[in-house]
C-alpha cells in the first residue's frame, strides 16, 4: 500500500464535506429548512456519520481504481473523480446558502449521472473500486427525493 497516496485520496475525498459543512452548519436550524424539511428526513445528526463513510469510501475507491489504472486510463479517471467531487460540493451552498431546491436539485441530478458514469468506467479498471461506490449512489439518490420534496 503507498500510505501517502492513500492519504491523499482520503483528503481529496473528504474536501467537499469538510468545504460543505460550512454551509450547512447553522442553516440545518434555519426557518426555511426546518419548515421545509420532508418528515422522512432522517435526524441531523445522521448526516455527518453518513457523509464522512461515505467520503472515506469514495477516498478508498479513488486509491484502489488510481493504483489499477493504466496510464492511459488516468487522465480520464482523475477527471471523472474531480466532476463527481466538485458536484458534490456544489449542492451544499445551492441547497443550504441560496436556498434554491431547484438548482440544488439539477446539480443532484448531474452527480447520480456522473456517479453512474465513475462507477461504469472504474468497473473495468478495479471492481471493487467501483462497488464500493453503490452506497454513495444510494444516499445520493435518496437525497434527491429530500431535495424534490422542497420544490
Amino acid at each position: 500500500m503507498k500510505i501517502k497516496l492513500f492519504v491523499t485520496c482520503i483528503i481529496l475525498a473528504l474536501l467537499p464535506g469538510i468545504i460543505g459543512s460550512i454551509f450547512t452548519k447553522d442553516n440545518v436550524q434555519s426557518d426555511w429548512y426546518q419548515l421545509n424539511k420532508p418528515s422522512f428526513t432522517p435526524p441531523n445528526y445522521v448526516f455527518p456519520i453518513v457523509w464522512t463513510t461515505l467520503y472515506i469510501l469514495i477516498g478508498i475507491s479513488l486509491y484502489l481504481a488510481w493504483t489499477s489504472a493504466k496510464k492511459s486510463q488516468k487522465g480520464k479517471l482523475a477527471k471523472l473523480f474531480a466532476l463527481n467531487l466538485i458536484l458534490n460540493l456544489f449542492w451544499t451552498p445551492l441547497f443550504f446558502s441560496l436556498q434554491n431546491p431547484i438548482l440544488s436539485l439539477i446539480d443532484l441530478y448531474l452527480l447520480i449521472i456522473s456517479t453512474i458514469w465513475l462507477i461504469i468506467f472504474i468497473y473495468k479498471i478495479n471492481k471493487t473500486s467501483s462497488l464500493i461506490l453503490i452506497p454513495y449512489l444510494i444516499w445520493i439518490t435518496f437525497a434527491s427525493f429530500l431535495n424534490l420534496a422542497f420544490t
